[in-house]
């Protein structure tokens, strides 16, 4: 179990095994005080059959918490009384943001607070995304606002991580 904070960056395409590896990595970290950090917002029924049955392969070793905006500041919150937070998803927190404004300035803004948060955190942290920009360009402006809002926010925490990890096919590749 490592003894020191690592900020870890897990990122990848949709059904790539980024969630699967976050949760192996997180048990590397800890067994006691996880906390996992939701970004989804369910908003029919098959997401919300999905988000349970996350939900149970995570068992009750971990607390959960709901953040689909505040994602700094739910870092901030249980980054001192956990030993480890799983973050999953960005590209969900993203989404999430841009639906309150269409302003990537205001997106900017909000990644800058979470960069801090991750700094300011006293545990390890990981961080799963989507890998948006091996597709071709999308047809209508708010997906470009996504994808460029997506892939400036994966540089940055990649920048910022200790750790980087692709996920190919199920396999981890450490890029950092």
């Amino acid at each position: 179990m490592p003894s020191s904070k690592v900020i870890e960056f897990i990122i990848g395409g949709c059904r790539s095994g980024k969630s699967r590896y976050a949760l192996e990595s997180a048990s590397r970290f800890s067994v006691k005080k996880r906390t996992f950090v939701a970004t989804c917002v369910p908003l029919d029924d098959e997401m919300r059959e999905r988000v349970a049955r996350h939900q149970q392969e995570r068992g009750a070793a971990w607390s959960t918490i709901e953040a689909p905006l505040e994602l700094p500041e739910a870092i901030l919150e249980k980054g001192a009384s956990s030993d480890v937070i799983l973050v999953d998803c960005l590209t969900l927190w993203i989404s999430n943001l841009l639906m309150e404004s269409e302003a990537l300035d205001t997106v900017f803004d909000h990644v800058g607070r979470l960069l801090k948060s991750l700094e300011q955190a006293s545990c390890s942290i990981i961080i799963v995304s989507n890998e948006v920009g091996t597709g071709i360009v999308p047809e209508n402006r708010l997906a470009r606002l996504y994808r460029d809002a997506v892939g400036w926010t994966n540089q940055r925490i990649a920048t910022h991580a200790d750790r980087v990890f692709w996920m190919v096919a199920g396999i981890p590749v450490q890029i950092k």
